[in-house]
């Protein structure tokens, strides 16, 4: 279920039984799953849904994505993914999404590149009209948020 509150996204979701490993909790796999399903319900949310993705010949696919599991989430817990758009080009996007439990507490982060393309070509291409425009009203809009401070971190040891 997702729902839309003026310029700001949000899906919810609940931790599935399936989703639970040997842990108790849920399983890797798992974050990335929902992350994947809030990101196609922003897709649908910028105007890129099935039938116009279908019209337009135009799709977006993931180039990278970074998780951080910061906090446990167990069976039948309520999640709520917001998507943000740290940054945008012509054909880019910078996304990232943030998981909160029902406490409010951010339980994972998972920052991501998208790239829009041309899906008769299969290479990539500029947004269409209506969706650059709606990615620039988004950009307008959440530019002087903060940047997330999981935003841009790399995996290493200090």
């Amino acid at each position: 279920m997702s729902c839309v509150v003026e310029s700001s996204f949000l899906y919810e979701e609940k931790v599935q039984s399936d989703w639970v490993d040997y842990n108790g909790h849920m399983n890797d796999a798992a974050y990335a799953k929902v992350f994947s399903q809030a990101t196609d319900r922003f897709i649908d949310f910028l105007g890129l849904t099935e039938d116009a993705r279908n019209q337009l010949n135009y799709t977006i696919f993931t180039l990278e994505t970074h998780l951080c599991y910061l906090k446990e989430v167990h069976e039948h817990d309520s999640l709520a993914i917001e998507v943000r758009l740290l940054d945008s080009d012509a054909k880019r996007l910078h996304t990232f999404l943030s998981m909160s439990n029902s406490d409010g507490e951010l339980v994972a982060t998972s920052e991501q590149m998208w790239m829009g393309m041309d899906s008769a070509q299969g290479k990539p291409a500029p947004f269409p009209q209506t969706i650059a425009t709606t990615i620039q009203r988004l950009t307008i809009e959440q530019k002087e948020l903060p940047i997330p401070k999981q935003a841009g971190k790399k995996i290493g040891f200090r």
